[in-house]
């Protein structure tokens, strides 16, 4: 623990050099929390501290960042953004990213860059934690699965799968949800239910980690003549002796680069806003992968290690709870302020003339979203961000980009 509160100091003090205005994104989680508490305890002044905030409950970290802030003793800036704000962004986004970029947690990341900019030029970041101690929920929900599937013979998944997919269980499964206590209640629990038929079906892990970080599970399906390839990454894999590390390790690949850094660093740089990212700094990434996994799980929760370290500074009772996303509500928004502009990308005319998709099982899937049978959010939003993108190449133009910004805002 202390060789790596001590490498992590010296990781932060070095990327805390700069001869312009410095200051740090903060959510109250683990990893953010690190960092910033790491410069306060190297710094003479209050460290300058931001955070973006949500009216909307189940997506709102700001209160958790504030508590954690005012311990420290930094000088803490929120913003509590409304829909229409991060409504207006969208049509920015195919320029912003530049390519068809599909987390929505990048609405969020773009607003707190704009934030943190009007008061500082450098932020550092908590990004690269997960992936270092093994902090995705993920991680542990593969291990149960593919220790649950080895001691199922194939013939009685192959049943459970059937019924898993079938209305009736759907309908039963709900039921029982609004009977249960409200803190034992699953969010979107028939939802999961063909995710988890699908699980059923896997003999080994890796199946299983492809399917539980995709939205499509069959694209073929979707893209005329597509056949989606087998990652490279996959060949590449060590033969860990945990599984966990085996998607630590993929992750670290493909995930971390391609999605989480791709989307602080487009956000950042789209605002004119430095993002340093002290976890991934070689020395602590070399000793991270060290470390046996015992040092990062403990009582089935991920950091442990790194936990311990925040705990030297930040009480724990403010740091312990359920992990939360980065996101917004665009189930909601998909059904609300957000129809008529998804509408417009999904016709299925303009779907077929472009030739990219197959229209049918993504008018499907938006009908049911729409009903609110289903939550189809995720799925819907990487086709949105395609077709959006896709138009933005087609007609670039200032004009264009004034009608599709014109068409978001005056959404009700």
């Amino acid at each position: 623990m202390d060789r790596l509160e001590t490498l992590l100091m010296d990781s932060v003090g070095r990327r805390m050099e700069a001869d312009v205005p410095l200051g740090a994104f903060l959510s109250g989680g683990i990893d953010s929390s690190t960092i910033v508490a790491l410069m306060q305890a190297q710094s003479a002044q209050k460290v300058r501290t931001f955070s973006i905030g949500f009216h909307e409950r189940g997506y709102n970290e700001a209160t958790h960042a504030k508590e954690v802030a005012h311990h420290l003793g930094t000088d803490h800036t929120e913003l509590y953004i409304t829909a229409q704000q991060a409504q207006d962004v969208i049509p920015s986004l195919p320029q912003i990213w530049d390519e068809p970029f599909a987390d929505s947690s990048q609405i969020p990341t773009y607003l707190l860059s704009k934030m943190t900019r009007a008061h500082v030029m450098v932020s550092l970041s908590g990004d690269g934690g997960d992936e270092l101690f093994c902090g995705y929920h993920r991680y542990f929900q593969a291990m149960r699965l593919k220790a649950a599937l080895g001691r199922a013979p194939q013939f009685s998944r192959e049943i459970a799968a059937w019924f898993l997919r079938t209305n009736f269980a759907g309908h039963a499964a709900s039921g029982v949800n609004r009977l249960l206590p409200k803190a034992y209640r699953q969010a979107a629990l028939r939802d999961r239910l063909p995710k988890l038929a699908g699980f059923l079906a896997y003999s080994d892990g890796m199946q299983i980690y492809r399917d539980l970080i995709s939205h499509w599970k069959d694209p073929d399906a979707v893209v005329p003549g597509g056949k989606d390839p087998r990652l490279q990454e996959f060949d590449m894999v060590p033969d860990f002796p945990d599984f966990r590390q085996a998607m630590m390790y993929l992750d670290t690949l493909g995930y971390l680069p391609d999605d989480i850094l791709t989307k602080v660093d487009r956000a950042s740089m789209a605002t004119s806003l430095e993002a340093r990212v002290p976890f991934l700094d070689h020395m602590v990434v070399e000793f991270a992968w060290q470390l046996p996994m015992s040092a990062k799980i403990k009582d089935r929760a991920g950091k442990h290690i790194l936990r311990e370290v925040l705990y030297r500074h930040v009480p724990q009772k403010l740091i312990d709870r359920p992990k939360m996303g980065f996101g917004v509500p665009i189930d909601d928004w998909l059904r609300g302020p957000l129809r008529d502009w998804a509408e417009d990308l999904l016709d299925e005319k303009q779907l077929r003339e472009d030739g990219f998709f197959d229209p049918a099982p993504i008018r499907k899937l938006w009908q049911e979203h729409l009903s609110g049978g289903r939550r189809w959010h995720y799925h819907l939003w990487d086709i949105l961000m395609f077709q959006a993108w896709w138009r933005h190449q087609s007609d670039p133009s200032p004009k264009k980009i004034r009608e599709q910004d014109h068409r978001v805002s005056t959404f009700s």
